[in-house]
């Protein structure tokens, strides 16, 4: 009796085992350098300081879960991103990424002056 050949199985498993690995390399690679290029342009950005009201916030939170190999059990744990929505007198609206503490700070419809230098928040000044 003739054993079957496994050479094509296992040339077809490493063909999509590639394309696989390759698919996951190209993702970290244009996330770095979308990354990169947002820290860029927020650099070559100006400083801006506009008249803004406080329209909205949200919050964003993350939950994970892993489990422990010691057998303590299941590990879980969460993080929260704080996102607040400014208007401008032109209209526009931004939103931007803030610490928990100036998110428990703002209220909507508060009016003041907003500062960020491109996607970065930079403070909110109550008039």
């Amino acid at each position: 009796m003739m054993m079957p050949d496994n050479s094509l199985f296992m040339s077809g498993f490493f063909v999509i085992f590639f394309i696989i690995f390759a698919m996951v390399i190209i993702t970290f690679g244009i996330t770095i350098v979308k990354g990169v290029k947002q820290w860029s342009n927020n650099n070559n950005s100006p400083v801006l300081t506009v008249m803004a009201t406080v329209v909205s916030k949200r919050i964003k939170v993350r939950n994970t879960s892993s489990n422990l190999n010691d057998n303590s059990g299941l590990h879980t744990s969460s993080s929260t991103d704080y996102f607040v929505t400014f208007e401008v007198e032109s209209g526009d609206r931004l939103e931007f990424e803030v610490h928990g503490e100036e998110y428990g700070l703002l209220v909507e419809k508060d009016q003041g002056k907003l500062t960020f230098q491109g996607t970065r928040y930079q403070g909110f000044a109550r008039l």
